[in-house]
């Protein structure tokens, strides 16, 4: 729930459910954990899985130190960075990445799997992440291919063609 709080500070999207506690909801449509930012932290490809129960713990410190600083009241009933308000949470990863602060490098990383899983969808399949209706692949304008699975792009992403097709290129678009 910690780190889940952590990437929706990272990309803000809507609560799951009324009851939602880890998602904010500052924003409206899918964020950085409806993107599969855990589902992308916990594979052993990105070297963060074995540290995720760690930053949780240290995550949550920071917090409790946070609030009794401000003079917070945190809910018991959640973790004490879940308990903060999307304001605070977000103040508090503003710290906790600043250049000077000591551990910037972990909380940068972390920011970071939470944004390849909303831009990029690092941890799918780009068509299975279309069908699905990956919520940061399809808000950042990623066009979906045409039926028979091939991307076309009727007008230039520059509005103008920037080199010829290469002779030796196939009908399939691979070079010869």
């Amino acid at each position: 729930m910690t780190i889940e709080a952590f990437a929706d500070t990272i990309i803000p999207g809507e609560k799951r459910s009324p009851d939602d506690r880890a998602i904010a909801g500052a924003a409206t449509g899918g964020g950085a954990v409806t993107s599969g930012a855990i589902d992308l932290l916990e594979q052993p490809g990105g070297g963060l899985a074995p540290a995720l129960d760690a930053l949780a713990v240290s995550l949550n410190d920071h917090a409790s130190e946070y609030a009794q600083k401000r003079d917070l009241v945190l809910d018991d009933d959640v973790p004490p960075f879940v308990a903060l308000s999307f304001a605070d949470r977000t103040e508090l990863v503003q710290l906790l990445t600043a250049p000077e602060h000591p551990e910037r490098q972990m909380w940068v990383s972390l920011a970071l799997f939470s944004n390849m899983a909303f831009d990029s969808a690092a941890h799918l399949g780009t068509l299975d992440a279309l069908a699905a209706g990956h919520p940061g692949l399809l808000s950042i304008g990623y066009f979906r291919p045409d039926t028979d699975g091939v991307w076309r792009f009727p007008q230039f992403s520059y509005g103008r063609q920037l080199a010829d097709i290469h002779p030796n290129t196939t009908t399939t678009g691979s070079p010869a």
